[in-house]
């Protein structure tokens, strides 16, 4: 288990004009469900398919037609909980959520507000080496997303695209605990990462397949324990709604405008009004969108198309047999199994493709070398190379694993194996080989090494004597010795005859 240190949260102080605010933040997080089918229907979800193409009878609302449950849906949003230690509900049921808009054919859209398929569960949230602060998660329900509107195709007509209408969602709704932008973004990428480690959801936020709405408010020191004793949501302010927040980098910016904006309304003697806002990245500034509607406003009831979802404890157990290490047990697995430390951990464990490749190339190797070169010379590479990610790598994991292995060997010293290392970059082929054929091969021959040193030594008498009177000198020596015989000596080997020879 990793040594962490779990903290409260801790506030966000904003000086205002006349006094000192503390933030308070709660996250709804849409993820699209990692199906190739929707919700309701069969139809597909491939993104960036002809506009409209990707639509059942069901989907666009056509009379008559009626919903039937996906049940890998269903499967994944149960594995979702599972791996935010969360309550799995045996029981749940589907709600009709009515408003009018032009991409929701149908005029409601197919949700859960009163039985939802996930109760509580929890989310650590990484704040520094060590350091983790826990944000709770009130609940998962699944629900149906709408279609597209697209207004800058024409100046005078707007135009709807379907495809996404139906496509299932998680909306992983957390509690107010988080209390600043930082916090806000790293608990948005530690659900990220947990979501594609499970492969619940690809977690691509270009593709607005993971997007959140950030609510956000700001209230007096003090108010939030006042809150925390009383469950009572007045202590915390008047909260704002941000819609549809795709990027980490966009959502802090967006809170700090936001907490600064009602501030000024406050001290200012107004009052915030509660409404959901949009972020405009190009000015830096969120803007009304429209007055926030509570539940009431949807006119919720029970969906009478579909019957209350019913599901097994032997079902949900199969469910949980079958989940992956995750990416905090994978991150302390890493530190004891390999040696590495918290940070390098961290890393590798990133991305689970990062994890994996590492795992390849440091298996039967020594787990810090390994370590060392994926995250210094490969990650360094693929960023130069226009940060290509490590699926996209020219260069495989075997390969990898023997250029090492070659280290290890003493076949090459390590200048030599990032030399090789450019080679099977840019050219490919199997390390080995390469070095075989190019002749790379280490000298690893004492006398042929000695012979070098010794030629060196007698050529240059002056530096002799420096070396003598300044120890340190003697690296010219060794740098010497390595350039006439190209790099290939043992590095260790010259700096033993080096310091032997010249008495040091």
């Amino acid at each position: 288990m990793l040594d962490l240190t779990y903290e409260a949260p801790a506030p966000k102080v904003i000086a205002g004009a006349k006094h000192d605010w503390e933030l308070v933040i709660g996250l709804e997080v849409h993820a699209q469900v990692a199906s190739n089918a929707k919700l309701f229907s069969g139809a597909s979800t491939q993104f960036g398919a002809e506009p409209n193409s990707n639509v059942a009878f069901v989907d666009a609302g056509m009379p008559g037609m009626l919903p039937v449950i996906n049940e890998g849906c269903v499967a994944l949003a149960v594995k979702t909980g599972l791996g935010l230690k969360a309550q799995i509900n045996l029981t749940s049921a589907f709600d009709r959520k009515n408003y009018f808009y032009p991409d929701l054919p149908q005029g409601y859209q197919i949700s859960q507000l009163y039985h939802p398929i996930v109760g509580e569960g929890e989310v650590l949230v990484d704040m520094a080496p060590g350091i983790a602060r826990l944000v709770r998660i009130e609940r998962i329900h699944l629900e149906q997303d709408a279609g597209k509107s697209i207004h800058d195709m024409d100046p005078h007509m707007s135009f709807v695209d379907l495809n996404r209408t139906g496509v299932a969602l998680m909306e992983i709704v957390s509690r107010p605990d988080i209390r600043g932008p930082e916090e806000a973004a790293a608990y948005v990428g530690k659900l990220r990462q947990i979501l594609r480690y499970l492969g619940t959801c690809d977690g691509n936020m270009q593709n607005g397949n993971l997007r959140a709405d950030v609510n956000v408010s700001v209230c007096r020191p003090g108010d939030y324990e006042r809150y925390q004793e009383t469950q009572d949501f007045s202590h915390l302010g008047t909260r704002c709604e941000i819609k549809n927040m795709n990027s980490m980098r966009f959502i802090q910016q967006a809170i700090e405008f936001e907490a600064r904006r009602q501030i000024a309304i406050l001290e200012d003697g107004g009052t915030v009004v509660q409404e959901t806002r949009l972020y405009d990245p190009d000015k830096g500034e969120t803007r009304s969108m429209r007055s926030k509607e509570e539940a009431h406003d949807y006119r919720y009831f029970p969906c009478p198309d579909l019957l209350p979802l019913e599901i097994e404890q032997a079902w949900v157990d199969d469910i949980a047999a079958s989940l992956p290490e995750l990416p905090d047990e994978k991150r302390a697995r890493f530190v004891t199994a390999f040696g590495l430390s918290e940070y390098d951990a961290s890393v590798l464990t990133a991305e689970v493709e990062s994890a994996a490749y590492f795992e390849a190339v440091a298996e039967g190797r020594d787990g810090k070398m390994a370590a060392n070169w994926v995250i210094n010379e490969l990650f360094g590479r693929l960023k130069k190379d226009g940060d290509r990610a490590i699926t996209e790598s020219p260069v495989s994991p075997a390969q990898l694993g023997g250029i090492i292995g070659l280290i290890e060997k003493g076949d090459i010293s390590g200048k030599i194996a990032k030399d090789l290392f450019e080679m099977v970059y840019t050219e490919g082929g199997d390390p080995a080989q390469i070095v075989e054929d190019r002749g790379m091969k280490q000298v690893t021959d004492t006398g042929a090494i000695e012979a070098a040193v010794d030629k060196v030594i007698a050529e240059n008498p002056a530096q002799v004597e420096k070396a003598k009177a300044n120890p340190k000198l003697a690296g010219w020596f060794v740098g010497q010795v390595m350039k006439a015989t190209g790099g290939k000596a043992n590095p260790k080997a010259v700096n033993d005859l080096v310091a032997a020879k010249l008495g040091l």
